[in-house]
């Protein structure tokens, strides 16, 4: 009789692998040691892609207050200290949302920011 090292363990370790390295072109979707290496690696960005795309996200939508402020006659660090100065409390991807869906809203929320500044 055989001896069996692991069993099942082996191999089914082996297909979670391969599994996760299904689409990765040449040897790294089909060999088990170099797939191994490429699943960590992706898995490592990942993870690292996740929490750098809220920075992304922040950024553009300061780059979309900045051009629709912009059209009003001001900058977007001067809305910001005009809107902290009125005491409004509203987040830059409602700002940016705002000003995308609902332009009229969001030109009353540029006034209340310029009259804060003395603009």
């Amino acid at each position: 009789m055989s001896r069996v090292i692991n069993g099942t363990k082996r191999l089914n370790r082996r297909k979670k692998i391969l599994k996760m390295a299904k689409g990765f072109t040449g040897r790294r979707g089909t060999n088990f040691k170099a797939a191994k290496d490429a699943v960590v690696k992706s898995l490592t960005h990942a993870y690292e892609h996740r929490r750098n795309k809220k920075g992304e996200m922040r950024s553009l939508w300061i780059t979309r207050l900045n051009a629709a402020v912009r059209a009003e006659g001001l900058s977007y660090s001067r809305f910001i200290d005009g809107l902290t100065k009125a005491g409004v409390i509203i987040n830059r991807k409602a700002l940016s949302n705002m000003a995308i869906e609902d332009p009229v809203a969001f030109k009353a929320v540029v006034e209340t920011a310029k009259k804060a500044i003395g603009a």
